[in-house]
């Protein structure tokens, strides 16, 4: 892999299109497939937009006008030094929602991507027509899970800590080209996924996405506003802002085997869910149900929003 890669490498080919969209005041990368109401697809940490590419089909296929974003910081989307608080982020993707032409759009997300569908539906309520949660939790429900460090989420959620000291965490993403990239999806994965072909390939293009400059401190800023806002008064504000049940209807799919973000803890987010059934709860599948699982997950998804 090189060192530091063009971030145009992240415009991977496929049936999906390409192009920049201004949103928030910032420059966002997406892929877009098909026609129709617009869901708009929110990656997790360390990925990007290609985490996506199962879905993208699955839903064009369905009647759906699919648009997976990088998120600000990510691919090849604006890195600015700032802009990494949970309302900037909302603010990311309300603006991608008009800016695409929609009143209203599906959100889907994984990891961190579910929490800021979760937040935007909160915070911008009425461009949101529904939430998919993937490997996710409320940021509430997460919040409340890492309270005690030693044991349970707090223990699973250890690199948020590790991720708050300057520089370290940055040198370490990146060193041999992104080694740890595949070293925490492998931890997190589902063994059945882990071992195969699919997961080195995978994990092959987030590494080199990782190296694209800007980009790991990019996504590790989105951990430090997160630890740090817990102890200023933005972070009280947040808390009233998205503790209330949303609008929205919710539909969550979780991995059993997740050890990133527990499965307790994703059960615990219904409670600010909107109109919902239980989280699907999928045995043998981790941290990653749109790629451990793609064929699931997209039928889930396509079900989901055919209801809605």
């Amino acid at each position: 892999m090189h060192a530091s890669p063009d971030p145009s490498i992240v415009r991977l080919d496929g049936p999906w299109a390409h192009r920049d969209v201004s949103a928030n005041g910032i420059r966002l990368h997406v892929a877009e497939l098909g026609e129709g109401p617009v869901v708009v697809l929110l990656h997790g940490f360390a990925e990007f937009w290609w985490t996506w590419h199962h879905q993208l089909r699955a839903l064009a296929d369905a009647g759906f006008r699919a648009v997976a974003v990088d998120l600000r910081g990510y691919g090849d989307s604006d890195k600015p030094p700032r802009g990494y608080d949970a309302w900037t982020l909302a603010g990311d993707v309300g603006g991608l929602i008009k800016s695409l032409g929609a009143r209203r759009a599906h959100l889907a997300g994984h990891a961190w991507g579910g929490m800021l569908a979760w937040t935007v539906a909160a915070l911008h309520p009425r461009l949101v027509s529904s939430v998919t949660a993937i490997g996710a939790a409320h940021p509430l429900a997460l919040r409340r899970g890492t309270a005690r460090p030693w044991r349970g989420q707090g223990r699973a959620a250890g690199h948020l800590f590790r991720f708050q000291v300057p520089m370290a965490p940055e040198k370490w993403l990146v060193k041999d080209d992104a080694q740890a990239v595949a070293d925490l999806f492998g931890g997190w994965a589902g063994p059945r996924w882990r071992s195969t072909s699919d997961f080195t390939e995978s994990a092959g293009k987030f590494r080199q996405a990782m190296l694209v400059p800007g980009v790991a401190h990019s996504a590790l800023e989105y951990y430090r506003w997160a630890f740090r806002a817990q102890f200023r008064g933005e972070g009280r504000r947040f808390t009233d802002a998205v503790g209330t049940r949303i609008a929205a209807p919710t539909l969550q799919l979780h991995g059993a085997e997740d050890t990133c973000i527990l499965p307790e803890t994703a059960q615990s987010s219904v409670r600010w869910a909107g109109p919902h059934a239980e989280p699907q709860i999928w045995p043998g599948v981790g941290h990653f149900p749109h790629l451990e699982a793609p064929d699931r997950t997209s039928a889930a998804l396509v079900d989901f929003l055919k209801r809605d």
